[in-house]
């Protein structure tokens, strides 16, 4: 029976190919490995192998742990973004958040699942959340979007409305790091009467300073979280702020 749907959902993934050629959303070529993003644009983007083990923090030269982790550890346990926020990824990524091209989301999911996977995977996946008013001007939650065929593929439970965001904040992206913590503290609470794994992934789509992450991992850690490590498609080289 697997086998049979198995082909027949290969059967009609060449009609749709057939009928709707894949083409590279960054330059227009041929999509290669099933996906809108040609071979080329696919070898151009930023993988981030050599990086902070703590935070994920693009590091020029192989370390351990980076300065500002050495200085004040994160409140998460380990970090992972298999990618650095820069060209052509960030085109891609500003497409999918900002310009509702969700064919660039399905590209960036894609691409996060080829990658290598995190060292221990959890036991529950929850996306950060985005304030109702968000949601409706956006029409969905980039990292929910990006987590579930994460979560499907990885074979890890996925929650998306445990974790929520009560209260409205302005857009983290012009404001500087100290301004960025300010701005999310107590922004986010727990569903009431609801009971959490031990080791828990707390999923977004760019870490930059970590602001947000870091305050929706104080949130799980207050309700009894003994592991939280923080997942995030891509990490903006940022040195010296979180």
């Amino acid at each position: 029976m697997n086998t049979r749907r198995e082909a027949l959902s290969n059967l009609g993934t060449r009609v749709q190919q057939w009928l709707l050629p894949l083409r590279c959303l960054l330059c227009g070529a041929s999509g290669a490995d099933g996906m809108d993003l040609c071979a080329d644009c696919a070898a151009e983007l930023p993988r981030n192998l050599s990086c902070c083990a703590r935070c994920a923090l693009p590091l020029a030269v192989p370390a351990a742990l980076c300065g500002e982790c050495q200085r004040r550890a994160p409140p998460w346990d380990a970090a992972w973004a298999p990618f650095r926020y820069a060209w052509p990824l960030d085109r891609l990524e500003s497409r999918y958040k900002f310009g509702r091209d969700l064919a660039a989301g399905r590209v960036l999911s894609s691409l996060w699942q080829t990658e290598p996977r995190a060292a221990v995977l959890p036991e529950l996946i929850l996306p950060v959340p985005l304030h109702r008013s968000r949601l409706r001007q956006r029409g969905y939650n980039q990292a929910l979007e990006l987590a579930k065929p994460l979560a499907r593929a990885f074979d890890v439970p996925l929650e998306h409305d445990l974790l929520q965001r009560q209260r409205a904040t302005p857009a983290q992206t012009e404001l500087d790091a100290v301004t960025r913590r300010r701005n999310v503290r107590g922004a986010f609470v727990l569903r009431p009467g609801i009971s959490l794994p031990v080791h828990v992934a707390i999923l977004d789509d760019v870490m930059t300073t970590g602001a947000t992450l870091a305050e929706c991992t104080r949130v799980l850690k207050r309700a009894g979280v003994q592991r939280a490590d923080v997942w995030a498609l891509a990490r903006a080289p940022s040195p010296g702020r979180r």
